[in-house]
């Protein structure tokens, strides 16, 4: 039986993913195709005076994802790097002198809560009880699914499932159920902020997200989040993926409803059987394929709701920091100014949120001796004027903030310093609008509401990523690889 060629467009985790469950069988050989010249995606690294410099994700949540990933293919996260759990978790910064550390120790957790509001605690217990059966139906049966028709949600045991797990009422409205203090509040509303809206517009589902930050932990892999990437190219490879760095696709050539071929920027064409996309689904869908055959119309496009994109600064700083632990929230002003801008009247923010990452504290291989490498983002609006004017204006009001309320100066120690935002996001990697996280996770854009991960005109083109099924994230994207991959097989394509 002759193989069958796959081509996987963006080494991404999501591609990464796809291609090695694919190359895992003997049916296929598979190709990656990555436009950069490391592999990563938004996973990237870089290094740079001594300095090296995780590009984009800086959090490790859902550590049962990764181990059942690697799990697959009879290999552990342990084969490829070593993980350490923070305690503190992370730090809450309501201002210079009004920090909450979140203890890694759920006990300690509790305690820290009832001081604030009697009976948190055991309200707590109440409000993980509910997360965690979210959590475990949630990632092992929901986002397993490919969500391309209502007949994988068909069954009475999943009616109640969905039922139980607040699919229609907001985040915001679920929290307040159980804590009435606005610190408490604001701490549990805190990791929806990955899914890219507000609290107010994620379904209460997402409090799946609250159980695995505060029952599973937030880890750290040592040397940095790409090594995550580093282990996924090696078992890529061992399983056979020909990966090929800096061979962007010009073009997927389509003939009677089928891709045929692939074109890259050079003009080499690549014969294909089936092709998954893990590139910019937008950029995939408008400008890589005829028109005629694409899902959706440019209209649909501009309807979505994305997350945001970011401001991203990389600094080398020649001195050791105080007052700072491996990840802080900067939430000492307001969130609804902020989160207005964001969602519903796209701007520059006037007095942004931020956070603050020095992964060195825990990790000193990532800086020169007694230096500290500092990681700063501020979440913003997609599609806004990005300019070195504006970023350095952001970048002079953040350092403001950080120096007041970490007590020290730091702005006279940046020895080297990176900006990224929009721009870099659209050159790098195609992002519509210049998006960071892809689209949020609202109701209406859950499920069968996402862009569909198989193209409806080309019997032999999917999509994979964080644009798709089941969204935005480092654990979702790894599952979106493994879940395209079924589809794959499931329609006989190999």
């Amino acid at each position: 039986m002759q193989q069958k060629h796959v081509v996987v467009i963006g080494a991404g985790f999501a591609g990464l993913s796809a291609a090695t469950h694919l190359a895992d069988r003997e049916s296929c050989t598979v190709t990656l195709l990555e436009k950069n010249d490391t592999p990563g995606g938004r996973a990237r690294k870089f290094s740079a005076e001594g300095f090296t410099f995780d590009m984009g994700p800086s959090w490790y949540w859902m550590p049962d994802v990764f181990e059942r990933y690697f799990a697959h293919f009879g290999k552990k996260p342990s084969c490829y790097y070593d993980l350490i759990r923070l305690d503190p978790s992370y730090s809450v910064i309501f201002g210079a002198h009004d920090i909450m550390e979140i203890p890694a120790n759920l006990d300690e957790f509790k305690s820290m809560l009832e001081k604030l509001e009697i009976g948190a605690g055991a309200q707590l217990e109440n409000f993980l009880a509910q997360a965690k059966y979210k959590y475990e139906v949630g990632i092992q049966d929901l986002v397993q699914r490919p969500s391309r028709s209502l007949a994988e949600f068909a069954s009475p045991k999943l009616l109640v499932d969905v039922i139980r797990m607040d699919v229609f009422q907001s985040m915001s409205k679920h929290i307040r159920k159980f804590f009435t203090h606005e610190k408490i509040i604001r701490l549990l509303e805190f990791p929806v902020l990955f899914l890219g809206e507000t609290a107010e517009n994620i379904p209460a589902l997402y409090s799946l997200m609250n159980y695995a930050d505060i029952a599973l932990g937030t880890w750290y892999p040592k040397k940095g989040m790409h090594e995550i990437i580093k282990g996924m190219v090696s078992l890529a490879e061992e399983k056979g993926v020909k990966i090929r760095y800096s061979s962007e696709v010009e073009e997927i050539e389509i003939t009677a409803g089928e891709a045929k071929q692939i074109r890259l920027k050079s003009g080499e064409l690549i014969p294909v059987d089936v092709v998954i996309a893990g590139a910019d689904y937008h950029h995939v869908d408008r400008h890589l394929i005829n028109p005629n055959y694409a899902n959706y119309t440019e209209k649909y496009w501009d309807r979505r709701v994305l997350a945001p994109s970011s401001l991203l600064f990389y600094l080398g700083v020649s001195k050791k920091l105080k007052n700072l632990r491996h990840h802080n929230l900067f939430f000492d002003e307001p969130l609804a100014p902020h989160a207005d801008a964001i969602y519903k009247n796209p701007r520059w923010p006037e007095k942004p949120l931020f956070y603050a990452c020095v992964p060195s504290i825990t990790d000193p291989t990532v800086a020169p001796d007694g230096m500290e490498n500092l990681f700063l983002l501020v979440p913003l609006a997609p599609d806004l004027e990005d300019s070195d004017a504006i970023r350095e204006e952001y970048y002079e009001l953040i350092l403001d903030r950080l120096e007041k309320i970490s007590g020290q100066d730091i702005r006279s120690h940046v020895n080297y310093k990176r900006s990224y935002a929009h721009s870099d996001f659209k050159a790098d990697y195609h992002a519509y609008k210049g998006n960071a996280y892809g689209l949020a996770n609202t109701l209406s854009q859950t499920a069968l509401l996402k862009p569909s991960l198989k193209n409806k005109k080309v019997k032999n083109l999917f999509y994979t990523g964080q644009l798709t099924v089941p969204g935005p994230g480092v654990p979702p994207s790894l599952i979106s690889g493994e879940v395209v991959a079924r589809e794959v097989i499931r329609e006989n394509h190999l």
